[in-house]
């Protein structure tokens, strides 16, 4: 790349980063993309579990319906890596499982009469008739679900489902945010009502390294391990982009970890006031129990709990997706819990954290014997879920700052959809449109 052309930084590895700096690289700038952790993929990175295969810390996978991500693999000429499969869902109520992958699993969920089946059953399509999602900014989900389908029903599979995932602030999340989830889940599904997801093979880890290698192809620079500690300024304008190492000289910089973390690395830059609408957006952190076995926990993929005293929000079977051949006959099993980065599960070490879990599993599954065991992991995110309040439009800062050089874009942006790599994808490029229109503009008036 011409040393003339404009250099733009990009702070954070994940999955807005590099989409966002393999746009900007197509489009003439010049790109150093910074990494604090030793990986890519931000909250989609992996680890290696010992025998050479890569496994994501917190589990992920796509919706069919997914297309941006879908298009920058295709992009990168690496379509012939995606593979889709058709999942078991279901749910554990009432120290009972429950299949609930297909239309007939719902007609069979005697938790609830026939009727509040019924009313279960059209929320799906009860979504997809919403057509200005704006109307719902000022409802609560629980507001919303007990509107639609009742009180009986919000109490039996919602409120713990949202309890679950958010905790204290259960009352507090957006009918929005519901919505779109439901909507987006309701529409990944075969003709005969199965749920079909997508995976990458070899794991989200193997799609970010392939996109950073895309980046280097390109011409840019990513450096991994690599903090970024502050900044220089000078009339309104970032200058340069500070490591422990030295000052790089940018033209323009992205940032995209979360809200609070750029909060921190832009005190004395902007004012007080912007400061504090960056950490207006709270966030819950995320403590994932991964566990490696030497035998299937269940024939369920996906798990949701609707179990107060359970305490993660879902049990997740990872290789009843991605098979245990992937793992050298493993079987992997997560389980996550969202929880305050106050709260004391969250500072356990990882053997307090498995010790902690083993008795609620043997609870759920009798048959679970701790010896079928061979490994665990555990994994802490702090900022891992934006809380998606009522009118959270009016919350979100914009993607431009008081420096008319410097872009955010994060997971906190990806509203109304919730966080995941396919809005990622697409809020990176999009950033990326709207600095390289800035770079266009600064360079015709120069």
């Amino acid at each position: 790349m011409p040393e003339t052309s404009p250099h733009v930084a990009v702070i954070g590895g994940g999955f807005t980063g590099l989409a966002a700096a393999i746009r900007l690289l197509k489009a003439g700038c010049r790109v150093t993309l910074f990494e604090a952790d030793a990986g890519l993929g931000g909250l989609a990175g992996g680890f290696d579990i010992g025998t050479g295969q890569v496994l994501e810390r917190f589990y992920h996978h796509w919706f069919t319906n997914d297309r941006h991500v879908v298009d920058l693999v295709k992009e990168i000429g690496r379509e012939g890596e995606v593979i889709e499969r058709p999942t078991r869902t279901g749910m554990y109520y009432a120290k009972s499982f429950f299949k609930l992958s297909t239309p007939l699993d719902l007609l069979r969920f005697d938790a609830l009469s026939f009727l509040d089946r019924i009313r279960l059953g059209t929320v799906v399509l009860r979504a997809r008739r919403v057509k200005d999602w704006m109307k719902l900014e000022s409802l609560t989900a629980k507001e919303w679900l007990i509107r639609i389908c009742g009180e009986r029903v919000y109490k039996v599979v919602w409120e713990p489902l949202l309890v679950g995932k958010f905790g204290p602030f259960a009352d507090e999340v957006s009918a929005v945010w519901f919505w779109k989830k439901i909507a987006l889940r309701g529409s990944s599904r075969s003709s005969d009502g199965r749920e079909i997801l997508a995976y990458y093979k070899g794991g989200f880890a193997a799609l970010a390294d392939a996109l950073g290698d895309e980046v280097r192809r390109l011409g840019g620079t990513v450096r991994v391990s690599t903090p970024v500690t502050g900044f220089a300024s000078e009339d309104g304008r970032i200058t340069g982009v500070r490591t422990c190492e030295s000052v790089i000289p940018v033209d323009s910089v992205l940032m995209t970890p979360a809200l609070p973390l750029i909060a921190n690395l832009l005190e004395g830059h902007v004012s007080a006031d912007y400061v504090a609408r960056l950490r207006r957006v709270r966030y819950l952190a995320n403590v994932c129990l991964v566990l490696e076995l030497d035998r299937s926990l269940s024939e369920t993929y996906w798990l949701n709990v609707a179990d107060p005293t359970f305490p993660f929000v879902g049990v997740i079977e990872h290789t009843n997706f991605e098979p245990p051949e992937s793992y050298g006959g493993r079987h992997i099993v997560y389980l996550s819990k969202y929880l305050p980065e106050s709260d004391p599960l969250y500072a356990m070490s990882a053997d307090e954290l498995l010790a902690y879990a083993l008795p609620h599993l043997q609870r759920m599954f009798p048959r679970f014997d701790p010896a079928w065991i061979t490994d665990s992991h555990v994994w802490r995110a702090a900022h891992a879920q934006p809380i998606m309040e009522r009118h959270y439009s009016s919350i979100i800062p914009d993607v431009t700052t008081p420096l008319s050089n410097l872009y955010i874009s994060t997971m906190a942006h990806v509203y109304p959809e919730d966080r995941g790599t396919n809005y990622a994808i697409r809020e990176g490029r999009k950033v990326a449109d709207a600095i390289n229109k800035s770079l266009c503009l600064t360079a015709q008036t120069t």
